[in-house]
């Protein structure tokens, strides 16, 4: 799975061709979340509340860069990577 960004210690990864809808998974340490590019919403797993804090602002901040990325997957291109949290 394709890491395309990072930011403290926080992993963001999306898989080539993956099942919908469009979401990325992050992890933080053993943690594992999926979260829906067009609602943020958490599809599955969790971090901890900081931590998922965090994705929440970067994904809301990259939404299109994420929709972008998505496509490439669904095409099984390389993927963008996505600037992190400053």
């Amino acid at each position: 799975m394709p890491e395309i960004s990072r930011f403290y210690g926080i992993v963001i990864k999306m898989f080539h061709n993956d099942h919908l809808p469009p979401h990325f998974h992050a992890e933080y340490g053993e943690q594992r979340m999926v979260v829906a590019i067009d609602t943020l919403a958490v599809v599955a797993g969790k971090l901890r509340p900081r931590a998922t804090g965090l994705v929440m602002e970067w994904a809301a901040e990259h939404q299109n860069e994420l929709r972008h990325v998505w496509e490439q997957s669904r095409r099984q291109e390389s993927l963008d990577r996505i600037d992190p949290l400053p």
